[in-house]
């Protein structure tokens, strides 16, 4: 899968904040995707990933990022068309179209993306709309995949609290993800949309040495300004902020309530709002809204260390004997089976 498939579907760059210095050494070239398209179409969004995955690549960039469940889409409809009505035909309908478009981890998507990771040796962080497997593949989650060149699928971060309406069709995630990623010389996490609000969770995300911190959001950039550059002063990190593009128009004719849920949306519901700031609170790009395409920086991670001068939340500047915070990072799950060993068959018993 290419780019060159695309119908006429072209990325380019949006903002850009380049390093001067020729030493690279310290340095990791970020783009965020702020990407856009037919909603709940797995295929045509996952060739235009593929398109802005090309692009950061010939741009340098060794991460890139994509909005909140890019894969398949955001479940907007729910503010929109009335959601919370109780045993409502039409809902039914809309969650099992929605259950149905999203993927499972493990799938043919992430074997896809773990491809195009190792062929343009680019680590991936994307957003999907995740659909369980075994005792809850009847829920869905809201979740962000990090996948690396030639080492595949190494982390898988379920969102901790689904925000508000979320609710309705997002299952809770747990801590199993919640951990940073190696990506050239920077450590790496993320969090979706407003967990980015939860301390505890950012927190943790320091506290596992955290230099770049990554918030994926559906594409609201009254949402990114603020939380982007407080996150980058409070951790003294590089806070990335990628947000998606959406329209009316993006909705499928055979959604259920596409009429009403296009009658009840502007037009441009989802405006973006991808945005780039320093561990100094500056921004290196300033929020991006109404188009897709990328936004790519060169981070220079020892402005890290310089910001941290002055303060460093879970090093000096902690209290450690004060404040105690424990992350329980096991995955969790329904049920725990504990079965005995079938007992021995007798030498009299049949086979």
């Amino acid at each position: 899968m290419r780019s060159t498939e695309l119908a006429g579907a072209r990325f380019r760059l949006l903002a850009a904040a380049r390093s001067a210095d020729p030493d690279r050494r310290g340095v990791l070239t970020v783009a965020g995707a702020q990407l856009g398209g037919p909603w709940l179409d797995v295929e045509a969004r996952q060739r235009r990933l593929v398109a802005a995955a090309e692009l950061a690549a010939e741009q340098g960039a060794q991460l890139l990022a994509t909005p909140e469940t890019y894969l398949s889409g955001y479940p907007f409809w729910l503010t929109r068309t009335h959601g919370a009505r109780f045993d409502d035909a039409d809902q039914k309908a809309c969650y099992a179209y929605y259950l149905h478009s999203a993927i499972e981890v493990g799938g043919p998507e992430q074997r896809e993306l773990e491809t195009l990771s190792t062929d343009l040796g680019l680590t991936l962080c994307v957003g999907v709309t995740e659909r369980g497997r075994g005792a809850a593949s009847g829920s869905t989650y809201c979740s962000m995949l990090t996948i690396a060149p030639r080492r595949g699928l190494v982390g898988h971060h379920r969102k901790l609290v689904p925000t508000y309406d979320e609710r309705l069709v997002w299952a809770y995630g747990d801590a199993a993800g919640l951990r940073t990623h190696r990506v050239g010389p920077a450590r790496v996490g993320a969090l979706c949309c407003w967990e980015n609000w939860m301390p505890q969770a950012r927190h943790a995300l320091y506290a596992d040495g955290e230099q770049v911190h990554l918030s994926c959001w559906p594409g609201a950039s009254a949402m990114t300004g603020d939380i982007t550059r407080f996150t980058a002063l409070e951790g003294r990190v590089f806070a990335v902020a990628v947000s998606g593009i959406l329209t009316p128009a993006d909705v499928p004719d055979d959604f259920p309530l596409a009429a009403e849920l296009r009658a009840n949306s502007a037009s441009m519901p989802f405006d973006g709002g991808s945005a780039i700031a320093g561990p100094d609170g500056r921004w290196l790009v300033a929020p991006v809204t109404g188009e897709e395409g990328l936004v790519v920086a060169d981070l220079d991670l020892s402005e890290v260390a310089r910001e941290r001068l002055y303060f460093d939340p879970t090093g000096h500047y902690s209290r450690a004997d004060v404040f105690r915070v424990e992350v329980d990072r096991r995955r969790r799950h329904a049920a725990e089976f504990r079965d005995d060993e079938p007992p021995p068959r007798l030498s009299s018993e049949p086979a």
